[in-house]
C-alpha cells in the first residue's frame, strides 16, 4: 500500500470526523472502507477527542462512505458530522509524520514509522509501519493494551496463533516476531488483509503470516486449523459478546484470548458473556478509557451455554 503519489490523477479531498475516544475505532473503520490513507490526529490538549482523516479521490463511493458511517453511528452511538476539504497529497502525509512518533509499548515493542531512520534497537522488537497507512499504528489504547497482554503471557509459548480481525497485522506481527510462531491473520476488510501482508513483508516476516479475507469464525481456514492456543480479538465489545460461545469452542485447552477494543465500562458485558462459556479472566490491561481482557480456558471446561 502506497501514499497518495505527487502527481495525483484526479483531485483529492480530505473527510474527517471530530469524536471522542470511545467512537474512534468504528469511525476509523468507516472511513477506512473507502480511503486509502487514514490517520488519528488529537483534537484537545486533554486526548479526550480525536479527529479521524481519511484521504480519497474527490466524490468517489460518497454512497459507500455514507452508509459506513451511519453503521458507525450506530455502533458507537455517536453521530459526528462529517467534514470534506479539499487537499494536496503532500500536505496531508505532512501531518500524519507528525502525528506518528516512534512509541515504546510495554518492555519488548517499538513502533517506528516508515518515515523515522531504520536504526537497529537491541533491546526491542521494531516493528515498522507504512505512516501513510496509519490506522492500527499502536497509538490506539486497545492496540497497545493487547501488545502488554502479549509480552505478559508469552511465557505460555503458544504454537497455534490467530490474530482474528487483524486490521494493519501490527498484533500478528508482534507474536510471530516475539513468539517466533506462524500466525493466521483474518478480515473482513480486503484493504486490511492487503496492508497486513504489506507490512508483514516490510517486516521480513511474510513467512511467518497467513492473511486471509474472511468472515470470522465462520472463515473455513480458521475452523480448519482450530484450535487455537491463543486467539487476538481486537474488535468492539457487541461482537465479542456475541462471539463468545465460538470463542470457546475454538480455543484449546489451556489457550488464551487477549480481547480489545472495549471501555472499560464494558468490561462487565464481554466478561459475563465469555464466563458463561467457561473462560476465566487472569487479567486486565488498561489504556486510558481502554481495556484489554486476558482469558483462558481451563483443561476442564463445562458444558457450553447458549
Amino acid at each position: 500500500m502506497t501514499a497518495p503519489s505527487r502527481r495525483h490523477a484526479t483531485a483529492l479531498e480530505t473527510v474527517s470526523v471530530t469524536i471522542p475516544e470511545s467512537a474512534v475505532e468504528a469511525y476509523e473503520n468507516a472511513i477506512g472502507t473507502v480511503c486509502t490513507t487514514v490517520g488519528l490526529f488529537e483534537a484537545n490538549p486533554e486526548g479526550t477527542l480525536w479527529r479521524v482523516e481519511g484521504v480519497k479521490d474527490a466524490g468517489h463511493r460518497d454512497d459507500e462512505l455514507a452508509a459506513a458511517l451511519a453503521l458507525a453511528s450506530l455502533i458507537s452511538s455517536v453521530d459526528a458530522p462529517l467534514h470534506r476539504e479539499a487537499t494536496e497529497a503532500e500536505g496531508w502525509l505532512a501531518r500524519t509524520y507528525e502525528s506518528f512518533p516512534e512509541q515504546q509499548v510495554g518492555q519488548r515493542f517499538v513502533i517506528r514509522g516508515t518515515h523515522l531512520p531504520d536504526t537497529p534497537d537491541k533491546t526491542r522488537i521494531v516493528l515498522t509501519l507504512d505512516a501513510g497507512v496509519a490506522f492500527g499504528s499502536g497509538e490506539h489504547g486497545s492496540t497497545r493494551g493487547c501488545l502488554r497482554a502479549l509480552e505478559w503471557m508469552a511465557y505460555r509459548k503458544p504454537r497455534r496463533i490467530l490474530d482474528l480481525g487483524c486490521g494493519s497485522g501490527i498484533l500478528a506481527m508482534a507474536a510471530a516476531a516475539l513468539l517466533h510462531r506462524k500466525v493466521l491473520a483474518v478480515d473482513i476488510e480486503p484493504w486490511s488483509v492487503r496492508v497486513s501482508a504489506s507490512n508483514a513483508a516490510r517486516n521480513r516476516l511474510a513467512h511467518a503470516l497467513t492473511c486471509r479475507l474472511g468472515n470470522g469464525w465462520r472463515t473455513p481456514e480458521i475452523r480448519h486449523q482450530a484450535p487455537y492456543d491463543l486467539v487476538f480479538a481486537n474488535i468492539l465489545a457487541r461482537p465479542l459478546c456475541l462471539m463468545a460461545k465460538d470463542m470457546a469452542i475454538n480455543l484449546a485447552p489451556g489457550g488464551t484470548a487477549i480481547l480489545a477494543g472495549l471501555l472499560r465500562t464494558q468490561i462487565p458485558m464481554v466478561l459475563s458473556a465469555h464466563r458463561r462459556q467457561g473462560l476465566v479472566l487472569e487479567k486486565t490491561f488498561a489504556e486510558g478509557d481502554w481495556a484489554t481482557l486476558v482469558l483462558r480456558k481451563p483443561f476442564a471446561l463445562p458444558a457450553h451455554k447458549s
